[in-house]
């Protein structure tokens, strides 16, 4: 195929070779598009260095022969989530690539329990299947936020392209936003590598707001002073394991026949302090304090203890915590017996 009449000599645009693959009958690659294009010498090498950024970005898909335009929701991918409005959680596929004439599908998000752990900006692992004129998705696994997750405040310049300004004054250049992900100028938002190069910019996860709001503060301070806050899979792995251990009763003296009251409040999510006293009949008391029993579910050399001791401790916010221990063993999970509401790396500990 010849160079067309309204193509610029040298390399094409993205939207051009987005044009000719979509036009193309069979996947086409890097020769059939040089050929296409005119290509020869460096203008080659060039192409090579953009449809590899371009495959990153995830505009194009294929081998190292062949590529085509990325369309359509696989059966099996990661999904963003975007919204939860009246108990539905909405949410796109993490890579699709920004196209105004295509934009992401939303899919709802089918969950077995009633209330929903997820978040907006959270990643899930997920089967997807075409309902009628819309699509559903089943989660399988939640995944980690990205340990590459950047801060800052989005700019548009004179030529409507986005750039992302760092938080941190130690990072002096803004970074390319590939995709806006729905942000304007002025927002605060969470953003993460769009691909494996440097040159393919970042795109925006989360979209938090106003910088200036109260909220703000708090990931802003994560940010700037390098506060760890995502735990690895091989941590959240073990953490999990771990939680499903069952308890070795036989080794614990029974205190649940004893009204022991949880010191923190019934809405705290990490209920690691339990108390219980009487008068002893000599002007004194006697009195129980049921402390965490962390040691059982973290194993000295682990992935969970040397995420601990890299962390020290949990970092409390007005509107968050940074917390020390995955949440499967801090807040999330319940085991019968203890004190009421707490769980179960808070509240197995022998009296002290």
């Amino acid at each position: 195929m010849p160079r067309s009449s309204h193509t610029a000599p040298g390399l094409p645009s993205r939207q051009q070779i987005l044009d000719f693959l979509a036009s193309s009958a069979t996947p086409a690659g890097k020769r059939e598009l040089a050929r296409a294009f005119g290509l020869k010498g460096q203008e080659k090498i060039a192409l090579k260095a953009l449809l590899r950024d371009m495959a990153d970005e995830g505009l194009i898909d294929g081998e190292k022969r062949a590529f085509h335009r990325m369309g359509g929701v696989p059966k099996v991918t990661v999904l963003r989530v975007v919204a939860i409005d009246d108990g539905e959680t909405l949410a796109i596929p993490d890579s699709w690539a920004p196209d105004d004439a295509s934009p992401p599908p939303r899919l709802r998000l089918v969950e077995r329990k009633k209330d929903s752990a997820l978040k907006v900006g959270d990643r899930v692992l997920a089967r997807t299947e075409e309902a009628g004129s819309g699509w559903l998705a089943h989660p399988m696994k939640k995944l980690p936020a990205s340990a590459d997750q950047l801060l800052g405040v989005v700019e548009i310049d004179g030529a409507g392209k986005g750039w992302l300004a760092p938080i941190d004054k130690r990072v002096r250049n803004a970074t390319l936003i590939a995709d806006l992900g729905g942000a304007e100028a002025g927002n605060l938002v969470l953003a993460e590598p769009a691909g494996r190069s440097a040159r393919a910019g970042v795109k925006v996860t989360q979209v938090l707001g106003d910088p200036l709001a109260p909220r703000a503060f708090s990931l802003i301070a994560i940010h700037k002073h390098g506060i760890p806050h995502v735990f690895s899979q091989e941590t959240l792995d073990e953490a999990a394991r771990a939680a499903r251990l069952p308890l070795d009763a036989e080794r614990r003296e029974d205190l649940r026949a004893l009204p022991i009251v949880a010191i923190d409040p019934i809405d705290a999510r990490d209920h690691d302090d339990a108390i219980w006293a009487e008068p002893d009949g000599a002007g004194g008391f006697r009195a129980v304090v049921a402390i965490a029993d962390v040691a059982f579910y973290v194993r000295p050399g682990g992935a969970i203890d040397r995420e601990a001791r890299r962390r020290g401790n949990s970092v409390y916010f007005p509107d968050r915590v940074v917390p020390m221990l995955p949440e499967v063993l801090s807040a999330e999970i319940r085991t019968a017996g203890s004190p009421s509401g707490a769980s179960p790396a808070r509240s197995c500990g022998s009296p002290r």
